[in-house]
């Protein structure tokens, strides 16, 4: 465990994180880059590019400052980015790199601040908190091994079907080379998938979704294709027969079933994926609790699987399901295929839900997942039957 002489030490440069956090994060990632250029196999470019990967980097680091006497408020955040760690295989030796790094910033931008004391203490505080990634993800690398199925490292795959099931979102069923079993999986976990784009320098991993009930024998994923997607831009051009590189499936946003009580599933756009996948499952394994599904897009040309919806509810009296489209074309509004006109409002359906005794998953954009979040504590749904997922860099959605 870390002394409190180290502990003190770190929450005296909180001030200074909290005034330079950008400066720091744009700093070490042009250091790492530059030093270890081998690393962009690894990161997004397109969040290097937002700046939505140094906003999450700032934000872990602050968190760790100021929890440093409380780790245990920080159990749910490591789970989650050492699940994300996994699927990009993340090692021990990338630690010592980054932590390298890290502190090589501070120094750089901490002026007088970063006495011998300081980078000791935020030496010290990094190696502690690594080791517990590593030999979490020495875990997680060993379970994703040892089940039937499993496997390390990267797994080659064949696309052995593409559907277009919207405007933009197209389904790749990946069945893997080798032709032998693949791990299940839990209901709302994902894929990395590693591609080389047409004209770029450094692999590319994405996660995806799983779309659908695991099988045993081939995933699927969902994609929708970006405006300025490196990579889904580059799924989306490829046919039949085509070769991609797969790792395990990992992440801690899962249904666990059999369903314990009635279950709530509200997604936007392309967040609609691990909904699929939840909704699934949950009706292969013939659940006695009632289903709620509650999906938004923007009009009938996006909105994804709309007739596997259709067959569901026809064929699951406990299936409930509500549509939003945000503005509905012409050809919509004498569809059937939507309930509501807008944005979610749940207030339109609270008297169809259980609100006191479900469970409620959430997966879509930010600004979606934040007002979700907002409508379901003002319904009175407790804070800790509300999970969410977002797609890249982790977000509060209880912000």
């Amino acid at each position: 465990m870390l002394s409190q002489q180290t502990i003190d030490c770190i929450k005296s440069t909180i001030p200074f994180l909290t005034t330079h956090g950008t400066d720091l994060t744009e700093h070490f990632y042009r250091r790492l880059f530059t030093n270890h250029p081998d690393l962009q196999h690894m990161f997004n470019r397109s969040n290097q590019a937002s700046g939505r990967q140094q906003q999450a980097l700032f934000n872990a680091i602050a968190a760790y400052a100021h929890y440093l006497d409380d780790l245990p408020a920080l159990t749910t955040a490591v789970e989650r980015i050492a699940q994300k760690h996994s699927s990009v295989l993340v090692k021990p030796e990338h630690y010592d790199v980054v932590g390298q790094e890290l502190i090589a910033t501070l120094s750089d931008l901490g002026g007088e601040l970063i006495t011998p004391e300081v980078t000791q203490a935020w030496t010290e505080a990094y190696q502690f908190l690594a080791g517990i990634f590593i030999q979490r993800e020495r875990d997680i690398y060993q379970q994703q091994a040892n089940v039937t199925g499993g496997w390390q490292g990267f797994r080659a795959f064949i696309i052995s079907e593409r559907r277009e099931e919207s405007e933009q979102i197209l389904s790749f069923t990946l069945t893997p080379k080798d032709k032998r079993a693949v791990a299940e999986f839990q209901p709302g976990q994902y894929i990395g998938v590693q591609v080389r784009a047409t004209g770029q320098a450094y692999d590319a991993i994405r996660q995806y979704s799983l779309s659908d009930a695991s099988n045993g024998n081939a995933y699927r994923i969902s994609v929708k294709c970006e405006n300025e997607g490196e990579v889904s831009t580059y799924l989306h051009q490829l046919p039949v027969g085509s070769e991609v590189n797969v790792t395990s499936p990992a992440g801690d946003f899962f249904l666990t079933l059999p369903l314990s009580s009635p279950v709530v599933l509200l997604s936007a756009g392309v967040g609609q994926t691990p909904m699929l996948s939840m909704l699934n499952s949950a009706l292969k394994h013939q659940s006695e609790h009632n289903i709620y599904y509650l999906h938004a897009c923007l009009n009938g040309q996006q909105h994804a699987f709309s007739q596997h919806l259709k067959t569901q509810r026809a064929q699951h009296p406990k299936l409930h399901n509500w549509v939003w489209y945000e503005s509905p074309l012409v050809d919509d509004l004498v569809s059937e295929d939507y309930d509501y006109k807008g944005l979610m409002n749940l207030n339109k359906i609270a008297n169809e839900l259980p609100l006191q005794e479900a469970q409620f998953y959430c997966c879509g954009p930010a600004g979606f997942m934040s007002e979700v979040y907002r409508q379901l504590r003002a319904l009175n749904v407790a804070a800790d039957r509300i999970h969410y997922e977002n797609f890249g860099p982790h977000i509060d959605a209880s912000a």
